[in-house]
């Protein structure tokens, strides 16, 4: 087809934006009165890197039926295939004359950022206009926080945006499958039975709405225990990872509760946290080396020995610390931890097992559902102690099953090898005498490890060497630097 014959269109790119509604790529889209394709790449440099696995894959793919199946009342519906961005756009361009790209700005990880730097060369050369758009409040571009939190708000305050199509401006069905002819196509299917969160914006509002109307009036009072929290708390961070709500829709429902006074305190506590996500997400955007290294210079000379058979024991539940491993085969299993036991099994494995940071990472990128680089990456290094201006926090798993799980329900069902101990060797089985293990047919070593390091010990050496790195002069001038560029305004906020 001639060049000039060929039909202008945009294309609207999706990353993790995955929704029809409050999206600002498609509400510009449409408001140029194009004709508009939707396009979501499978890409290579992603199915092949070692933060992302098949539940994540899999979460996507059912965002995108669910997607399409809105998408069908318009008959029209995603082009979903397996590429580059480059290449795929390359390929629309033979039959149609794209004049602009829409997509939301990602504060991902480096592949994305350099796939980013490589689709502008590609988009220059060929004369297409990129619009990207702020996503979920994160600016790009600033050089400190002194007006952010103003800029945050007024993002947030701004009315949802609707999805309202005028009649021919989505491709059709049938033209999309036309050019699905020219790419691969990946299969949608998944297993229904999975023990995972399902995608979608249609699941999402259902476990918003179940949150705010019931679920969240134990939030505060749930939120740091391991079973309890994953009813009583949002469960709403897959949606928001990968967008399947805006930040902008939660937050105006939290105020919504708030002003009508349902579950108030539990809501405003809530709130903070929404404001707190966006921060880190901020913080990330800015210091996106974070992935790699200690934000804080002063922690990047400090060298742990790599034990890969602490990494193993660690990463399947059996280092002989029931809570740790609990939580580590419930994470593995179901993609879902409460924030507490995240930052416990985080401060385990840097601070008892005296392993680093960067080890972990790929690790629980690919356990959690809710892998939101954003928030990982600033915390692992926070529960870590490595950014200087934090208190270190070492959590003893002990003490912490003891107050959150002290009947032992939690390690009970995930380390069933222990369900049938007495409460006190639940949570400590290397208590037991030879005696009562002989009495009761458990042999420590055999039916459960025996602990692969001393909590105590490993707590104190930790301690000691942080604490004394905490008064170098590298660190005391990164934190003035790191307090400088991230701190916040102290002007009270609504939520």
């Amino acid at each position: 087809m001639n060049i000039q014959n060929k039909i202008e269109i945009n294309v609207v790119l999706f990353k993790r934006d995955l929704r029809l509604h409050d999206n600002e790529a498609i509400h510009a889209a449409l408001k140029s009165g194009r004709r508009t394709l939707f396009l979501y790449v499978f890409e290579d440099i992603l199915l092949n890197d070692p933060h992302y696995s098949e539940r994540h894959w899999n979460f996507i793919k059912e965002s995108l039926v669910d997607m399409n199946t809105k998408l069908a009342t318009y008959n029209s519906e995603l082009l979903i295939v397996k590429s580059n961005v480059n290449r795929a756009l390359q390929i629309i361009q033979e039959t149609y004359k794209v004049t602009h790209l829409y997509s939301h700005q990602e504060t991902g990880i480096r592949v994305t950022y350099d796939r980013d730097k490589m689709l502008k060369r590609f988009l220059v050369n060929n004369m297409i206009t990129w619009i990207e758009n702020i996503n979920n409040g994160v600016f790009r571009g600033l050089q400190d926080r002194s007006d952010w939190i103003e800029k945050w708000e007024d993002f947030m305050n701004q009315p949802l945006l609707t999805f309202l199509p005028k009649e021919g401006q989505l491709f059709t069905k049938e033209e999309v499958q036309k050019l699905v002819y020219f790419f691969r196509a990946p299969e949608l299917e998944t297993d229904a039975t999975s023990p995972f969160q399902k995608g979608g914006t249609t699941t999402a509002l259902k476990y918003m709405n179940t949150f705010f109307k019931d679920r969240g009036r134990n939030y505060t009072f749930h939120i740091s225990k391991p079973l309890l929290a994953r009813k009583s708390c949002s469960r709403l961070s897959p949606y928001l990872a990968w967008g399947n709500l805006s930040m902008r829709q939660v937050l105006q429902e939290t105020v919504r509760c708030i002003d009508q006074n349902i579950h108030k305190r539990q809501m405003e506590s809530f709130g903070s946290r929404l404001r707190w996500q966006a921060h880190f997400i901020q913080k990330f955007e800015m210091e996106d080396k974070m992935e790699f290294v200690s934000l804080n210079k002063g922690y990047r000379k400090l060298k742990k020995q790599v034990s890969e058979q602490y990494i193993e024991a660690w990463k399947n539940g059996q280092t002989g610390y029931p809570l740790v491993d609990a939580c580590m085969r419930c994470l593995k299993e179901t993609g879902y931890l409460n924030f507490r036991m995240r930052a416990m099994v985080v401060s385990f494995f840097t601070h008892n097992l005296w392993q680093p940071w960067q080890k972990a990472t790929a690790i629980l990128s690919q356990y959690f559902l809710d892998f939101e680089p954003g928030i990982h990456f600033p915390q692992i290094q926070m529960q870590a102690g490595e950014t200087g201006i934090n208190l270190v926090r070492m959590y003893n798993p002990i003490k912490n099953g003891l107050a959150h799980d002290p009947e032992g329900d939690f390690i009970k069902k995930w380390v069933p090898e222990l369900a049938d101990l007495d409460i006190a060797f639940v949570h400590e089985p290397s208590r037991m005498t030879q005696m009562e293990q002989q009495m009761t047919g458990f042999i420590l070593g055999e039916n459960y490890p025996k602990p692969i390091v001393d909590l105590q010990e490993s707590r104190k050496r930790a301690s000691d060497i942080l604490w004394h790195m905490k008064d170098e002069n590298t660190v005391i001038e990164e934190n003035f630097r790191i307090l400088r560029k991230h701190t916040l305004t102290t002007r009270k906020q609504r939520v």
